[in-house]
């Protein structure tokens, strides 16, 4: 279960579908964010751009509630960038 779910999740459907760019830690990163049509699956991916870090996630919406699967890294790197993530206007 992820602490704050409702903040996590206000935080990640407030983040535009599609490609765009963000500042995370004073770091600028390029966003793609997609869900699927009927709104129970959602995928992040970002990439630190001129950088080697990455964020990747899959989250799905259950009747027992969400459930966040990260790409092979920590659940709390994933949590954190999307909670700090700044969208930048383009």
């Amino acid at each position: 279960m992820i602490p704050d779910l409702d903040s996590f999740l206000a935080r990640y459907d407030a983040l535009p579908l599609g490609s765009f760019e963000g500042l995370y830690q004073n770091l600028r990163y390029g966003v793609t964010r997609t869900a699927s049509p009927d709104g129970k699956r959602g995928w992040l991916y970002a990439e630190e751009l001129g950088g080697t870090d990455h964020i990747s996630l899959n989250l799905y919406r259950l009747e027992s509630g969400a459930k966040l699967n990260p790409c092979e890294m920590p659940r709390q790197k994933v949590i954190d960038f999307v909670l700090g993530l700044d969208v930048q206007d383009t």
